[in-house]
């Protein structure tokens, strides 16, 4: 059976003009059935039957209580939950979703190349990656570092663009645990030309692939 992905994109804060390009290529990542919303309503439904919830872009508080409730039954159960980009500036009233993410957002220097230097590659979003990666993105800040955490799969080179400021141990893309579930956030993914980049493409499918539950393995829907 094709993995179905929950696919969120809603926004209470900044929209970003890439997301209409990050919905179609989660469509044609292949690997995956998805269902592409921005209503609450969703998360106030049973949500076992998608392999993972993806929060694409998302800003601001986009969940109700009852929803927040929802999601985190649903990843402590085993269900698998990715974020791209501005999902870290998403909850920011919610203390489980920056323990369940990882880190939150603090700022970002100008849309400029810069250098991801992958410090793990025995992982699916970065096995097929090169040792050092040329890109063009925002170069998140994040408040904390989440490294010990969280496990480190890639960090920027702040030499190679202008206004970092978490210094030599940046990380920028990184998975975990929470519960029985599994969690991957990439901080990449601010325009939409991204969206068509390659190994970009190869990078999202890796960790959606990892963060989804394995086929035919059934969980209870608290």
């Amino acid at each position: 059976m094709i993995p179905r992905l929950l696919l969120y994109t809603r926004t209470t804060g900044y929209r970003h003009d890439s997301i209409p390009a990050g919905i179609a290529a989660l469509h044609t990542l292949g690997d995956f059935t998805v269902e592409a919303t921005e209503e609450p309503a969703a998360f106030e439904r049973p949500l076992d039957p998608y392999a993972a919830v993806v929060f694409l872009s998302t800003s601001g508080e986009v969940l109700t209580p009852a929803g927040r409730a929802r999601l985190a039954a649903y990843v402590e159960a085993g269900g698998g939950f990715v974020g791209v980009h501005a999902a870290a500036c998403t909850e920011d009233d919610w203390p489980y979703y920056g323990e369940l993410l990882g880190a939150r957002f603090e700022r970002h220097p100008a849309h400029q190349p810069g250098r991801v230097v992958v410090e793990d590659h025995d992982h699916p979003a970065t096995r097929d990656l090169p040792a050092v990666w040329e890109f063009t993105d925002e170069w998140y800040d994040f408040r904390t570092n989440p490294r010990g955490a969280v496990r480190v799969l890639a960090r920027a080179d702040e030499s190679s663009y202008e206004g970092g400021r978490m210094g030599d141990d940046h990380p920028l893309v990184w998975c975990r645990e929470q519960g029985a579930g599994r969690v991957f956030y990439t901080a990449l993914g601010h325009a939409a030309d991204a969206y068509t980049d390659p190994d970009f493409r190869a990078h999202l499918r890796g960790g959606i692939t990892w963060a989804a539950r394995p086929a035919g393995v059934q969980r209870r829907e608290p």
